[in-house]
């Protein structure tokens, strides 16, 4: 992901080599929040504000069933990288549209001071130094908009769970048929409008399933065992 200059890039950073760059241009009033793409696309990190910071933690990954094999921890050693928290407790820089805290560098498994900064509505600078010095950075692409504020970070109450999508499965298919079972025989014409119901039924179910997105196995990152326990 991020890649530092030829003279660090053991030392420093995210993944397949990620770090951070020096100079950054002025950068516009922009919404940290939502997915990124790291610059090799070998990840998506998501962003959201938890209790007043920033984190971001790895939403997406090009190759799925990672774990955090080079974390010091050895309790951590096997933790997926799926759900990992990256860019860490980021703080607003004051008078500058920055923020401020650490990454987490997953290819060496240590923490390093980092700054996040949107570059217009698209693009995001990020950048990270080792011990004060060395510094590099990558930019990251957006591929989702804007997140809004976690309820569960805002004092605000959770909202209703949706209601459970009327069933049009094979339960109603068995009442159905249970219930014409019991009515007059007229011959063949019945029988045929049943079936052809029942066909038009389980193909509008059919449908209704390959439009469905797949799951989020990520959600509201807000959430996560390894962000609330240090945003709250």
């Amino acid at each position: 992901m991020l890649h530092c200059p030829r003279n660090i890039t053991r030392a420093a950073l995210l993944w397949s080599g990620v770090f951070f760059a020096t100079g950054v241009a002025p950068a516009l009033a922009t919404d940290p929040t939502g997915d990124w793409r790291v610059a090799d696309g070998v990840a998506n990190i998501r962003v959201a504000q938890c209790n007043g910071s920033m984190w971001g933690v790895v939403a997406w990954e090009k190759r799925a069933g990672g774990r955090d094999t080079n974390n010091p921890d050895p309790a951590k050693k096997s933790r997926p990288t799926l759900g990992m928290p990256i860019l860490l407790d980021m703080k607003k820089k004051p008078g500058a549209d920055a923020w401020e805290g650490q990454v987490y560098n997953a290819k060496d498994g240590q923490l390093y001071s980092s700054t996040i900064t949107p570059e217009g509505a698209d693009k995001m600078e990020i950048q990270g130094c080792v011990l004060g010095f060395l510094c590099g950075g990558e930019t990251w692409t957006r591929v989702g908009p804007p997140i809004p504020s976690s309820p569960a970070n805002s004092m605000a109450k959770g909202t209703k769970a949706a209601p459970a999508p009327k069933t049009t499965g094979p339960s109603t298919a068995s009442n159905t048929a249970a219930s014409q079972s019991h009515a007059p025989t007229t011959g063949a014409a019945p029988a045929a409008k049943k079936t052809a119901a029942q066909t038009a039924s389980a193909q509008a179910a059919g449908a209704q399933t390959a439009a469905t997105p797949p799951a989020d196995p990520v959600g509201d990152i807000c959430l996560l065992p390894d962000v609330a326990r240090f945003a709250h």
